[in-house]
């Protein structure tokens, strides 16, 4: 059972090395590049990966030409802010020995915030789909959250460790790409799914959002950085609301 793991990165030379690193017993690393200016595409050269620079096409366009142009059938996908554990490493070398029991793999995602490990708030387990036969899965095309879309017929099974994700470097940081990338993103999948909103939904999503994730989804057991998730998730939520009902009001005004 060869593997290819293959990486999409944009300007990433912070942490490309750590995630290169971590897939080092991948038969092949492959890294897209979406035409960073920093020192991304060397540093992965330099650690034994394939790079191929691609213009951006959109997350899931981008990492469905990353797996197509992979040399391997089965692939590991892995995001440049994104580690494989040595416990999930070990796990994943020892049913490679044998033939594969499902067509793709489920593994979980643990995501560190604040300097903590994030176990409640709705972010763990997070299982992606991120081991699996591309000849069975592709990428969905969603806009933002996009995911592994499995054929009707194949067998998916769930990996024990874990991936580690770092992917939020400061509370800034996430204010910063919630207006600028996360919400508008998803107030475009919205639209394109088909979704409505009102003035009352844009209103009460945010407080929804806080109590689901504080209370719900028990964000109080993840101390201060559960508090800080859960009022950016009510941000997110109304903000997303807010751009969708703006996209409506232009729509009827057009008409």
């Amino acid at each position: 059972m060869k593997v290819s793991a293959v990486i999409i990165a944009f300007n990433e030379d912070l942490k490309i090395t750590d995630a290169i690193k971590s897939v080092s017993w991948a038969d092949e690393i492959l890294l897209v590049d979406s035409e960073s200016t920093d020192r991304t595409v060397q540093i992965a050269a330099d650690l034994g990966a394939r790079v191929i620079v691609q213009p951006w096409l959109g997350f899931s366009a981008q990492k469905q030409f990353a797996i197509e142009a992979a040399q391997n059938d089965w692939i590991f996908s892995l995001d440049a802010d994104e580690r494989v554990s040595d416990e999930l490493r070990s796990e994943i070398e020892a049913f490679r020995r044998t033939a594969p029991n499902a067509d793709g793999y489920r593994i979980p995602r643990l995501t560190y915030y604040m300097d903590r490990a994030i176990r409640h708030s709705g972010w763990y387990p997070d299982r992606q789909l991120r081991l699996f036969n591309r000849k069975k899965g592709r990428w969905n095309g969603r806009v933002i959250h996009e995911s592994v879309s499995m054929d009707t017929d194949a067998k998916v099974d769930n990996l024990r460790h874990q991936i580690l994700h770092f992917s939020i470097d400061s509370p800034e940081y996430h204010h910063r790409m919630i207006g600028e990338r996360y919400a508008p993103m998803a107030a475009e999948q919205m639209r394109r799914s088909g979704v409505r909103t009102s003035a009352a939904r844009v209103a009460f999503s945010g407080p929804a959002a806080f109590l689901r994730s504080y209370i719900l989804k028990a964000g109080f057991l993840d101390g201060f950085p559960g508090f800080c998730i859960a009022k950016f998730a009510a941000h997110h939520a109304f903000l997303k609301h807010l751009l969708l009902w703006r996209s409506q009001q232009t729509e009827r005004e057009k008409k």
